[in-house]
């Protein structure tokens, strides 16, 4: 790729870690119009710089572009929630509180049903892999490690939705990483992890290891109700 094209992709992305977050965070409500030219303008790149902005914003269901009309910002409804680059956005603004609730709420539907299957369907590769990173979250719970403990709880969730066997489960593998991320980054956890969450994903990889399905349901239903316990401490 020459330097010209990659100067117009960081320009792209400038735009979009811009306008993004302003959409999400209601700066510009639905139903506004958005025109491409004074875009350009605000941004001080050309209108192709815009135009593929607003493509991927699109993809998103975020706004609709029409010839003559402009760039609309859709009803909120209508936007694709589950974008992990949506939900970022969101997180990072002022609706923060509820937007984690509304991931938690989700999480604390699916993930405990998806680890009672896990237990019924997991791999010998995918159990020595949850006890991994249950060690590893283990290893890293103290001593203000957040960064390094996050790399092993997204890797642990995701291989519980994976060893599922639903692939529908396996896609919110994102979701959830999305969430736990924003959570970290935006100080919505302790300095250390609750040490009863950490022992609790221990017991979930033995019990999905030793195919209890009731069990590690009940754990996990267990570290998802902590979880919202937390953000009524931390985001109230």
């Amino acid at each position: 790729m020459d330097a010209t094209a990659n100067g117009e992709k960081g320009l792209h992305a400038r735009v979009l870690e811009s306008l993004g977050p302003a959409i999400t965070a209601g700066d510009h409500p639905p139903g506004t119009v958005l025109r491409t030219d004074e875009l350009a303008e605000r941004f001080d790149v050309s209108r192709t710089v815009i135009r593929e902005a607003v493509r991927v914003l699109e993809s998103m269901h975020l706004v609709a572009s029409r010839r003559r009309v402009g760039v609309t910002v859709r009803p909120t409804e209508e936007w694709n929630v589950y974008d992990p680059r949506v939900i970022g956005w969101r997180l990072a603004g002022r609706d923060r509180p509820r937007q984690l609730r509304s991931l938690t709420v989700l999480r604390s539907a699916v993930e405990p049903v998806a680890a009672g299957l896990a237990a019924h369907h997991a791999t010998p590769a995918q159990c020595a892999e949850l006890t991994e990173h249950a060690m590893g979250m283990v290893a890293t719970s103290r001593g203000q490690q957040l960064d390094a403990y996050l790399v092993h709880d997204m890797a642990f969730h995701k291989v519980v939705l994976s060893a599922s066997g639903n692939e529908m489960f396996a896609r919110l593998a994102e979701v959830v990483a999305a969430v736990l991320t924003g959570r970290t980054q935006h100080h919505v956890m302790f300095t250390d992890p609750d040490p009863a969450a950490v022992t609790l994903h221990v017991q979930v990889a033995e019990a999905i290891r030793t195919g209890d399905a009731v069990r590690a349901e009940a754990l996990t239903r267990e570290i998802t109700a902590g979880a919202m316990a937390e953000l009524d401490v931390l985001a109230p």
